[in-house]
């Protein structure tokens, strides 16, 4: 869900710009509007990437936390809070307290963490995958920009790539949460086309 989500970003941006050119008849400066939707999507990949990486830490950082909260208490309710509130509340809802206290004991038992939080060569390639996610994806919106020598068709063209791209979406969303495809397709290129159009008349 994240990285629909973070697809679903980039290609609002990229709308963005080539319907603020289209509604401003800049059709004729469509080089300028290629330049300006890669180098934001470029931009806000690098972003998206860092804000991941503070994420693991954060998430790291609070593991850590719970841990020494939990090896420090001697009060199996206290200790049952603690690991419920790191689990999802639906799992946590059906353990029973033979279970929490299993889980107490093995995670007391095991060994010593690292004192701080760190980042692993996982997490720095995941960022680099979130990174190319996000700026790989404004690619197909502005192939047309630089085949299509009619700078108006290519606009339209692009905005046309983009709203099956929405669609595209709005199916692996349906997908993903068990909802009609066709549905959840449409309803994405319905509200990307809302998102775009309340960015564009605010000036965005």
């Amino acid at each position: 869900m994240e990285r629909i989500s973070e697809i679903l970003f980039g290609l609002i941006m990229v709308l963005t710009f080539t319907c603020s050119a289209s509604i401003a008849g800049n059709g004729e400066d469509a080089h300028s509007v290629l330049l300006a939707a890669v180098g934001c999507n470029f931009a806000w990949g690098i972003i998206d990437a860092v804000f991941y990486l503070m994420a693991r830490l954060s998430e790291q950082e609070r593991g850590l936390f719970a841990l020494r909260a939990l090896r420090n208490t001697t009060h199996a309710t206290e200790a049952r809070d603690i690991i419920a509130e790191m689990l999802p509340p639906l799992l946590a809802s059906v353990l029973t307290r033979v279970e929490f206290g299993q889980m107490q004991d093995r995670l007391t038992r095991m060994r010593d963490p690292p004192e701080r939080p760190r980042l692993t060569q996982s997490d720095l390639l995941a960022a680099f995958g979130i990174f190319l996610l996000v700026f790989l994806c404004t690619l197909p919106v502005v192939i047309p920009l630089l085949l299509i020598d009619d700078a108006r068709v290519a606009l339209r063209a692009s905005n046309g790539v983009a709203l099956v791209m929405l669609f595209a979406t709005g199916w692996a969303f349906g997908r993903y949460a068990l909802r009609p495809q066709w549905v959840t397709g449409l309803a994405m290129v319905l509200l990307g086309s809302v998102l775009v159009a309340i960015t564009v008349a605010l000036g965005g």
